[in-house]
């Protein structure tokens, strides 16, 4: 069983997530489902930093460089044969993700059909739990990251 190891950014801007939905991609979860709403990030490369991830990840897909605040979220599970780990920081600086374009990105256009603020609880997005957990409070809580296990 291979392992992904993925970063995630938790961008909360007036209630809502900043979200993506993803072009499908052969032999990814994006297949699998076809276009769905997630946060923005993705896999490490090769021996790369967590923060180092997830300042390239954030930068490639939205062309801003994220001010990276706490972890607030390790999640791991199985699909098919991949074992995925995904590490979800806090990107404190929303303000500067009101208005991407996705044109001036390196990766933006490539990767991501639609890049939006999201309300969790009125559309499904993936990792469900982002819809249960008070993301607002627990963003500048400074608590140590929550551990969720899919198995």
């Amino acid at each position: 069983m291979a392992r992904r190891v993925a970063v995630r950014g938790i961008i909360i801007r007036e209630g809502k997530l900043l979200c993506v939905r993803l072009k499908p991609y052969k032999g990814s979860l994006r297949s699998a489902g076809g276009m769905y709403w997630c946060l923005p990030g993705g896999g490490l490369e090769d021996n790369e930093p967590l923060l180092a991830g997830i300042e390239r990840e954030m930068l490639e897909e939205t062309g801003i460089t994220p001010a990276v605040g706490d972890l607030l979220y390790v999640q791991q599970f199985i699909h098919g044969d991949n074992e995925y780990l995904e590490f979800f920081f806090h990107v404190t600086n929303a303000a500067d993700y009101a208005q991407v374009d996705l044109s001036k990105t390196t990766h933006g256009e490539k990767e991501l059909a639609e890049i939006a603020f999201i309300d969790p609880a009125a559309v499904r997005i993936l990792p469900d739990f982002l819809a249960t957990e008070p993301l607002t409070t627990i963003a500048g809580s400074h608590q140590p990251p929550k551990i969720i296990s899919r198995f």
